[in-house]
């Protein structure tokens, strides 16, 4: 059986269409507090709903170029 890497994988957009911005900064490799430096300098696309950050899973795909 081959190792099991360590990354979390994507969701797939259907089941899961935003993620948090602490999630998606996990999928690149950010902390928590450089997640969202990068949502606010734009460089995680994001979009408000109600007071939160979300990050469209398909926008992400489309970035890791995975889409």
């Amino acid at each position: 059986m081959p190792p099991r890497s360590k990354r979390p994988l994507v969701p797939d957009p259907l089941a899961r269409p935003t993620i948090s911005v602490p999630e998606a900064g996990e999928l690149l490799g950010l902390k928590r507090s450089s997640s969202y430096e990068a949502a606010h300098r734009g460089d995680i696309p994001t979009i408000p709903v109600g007071r939160q950050l979300r990050v469209p899973t398909a926008k992400l795909l489309a970035l890791l170029g995975l889409a």
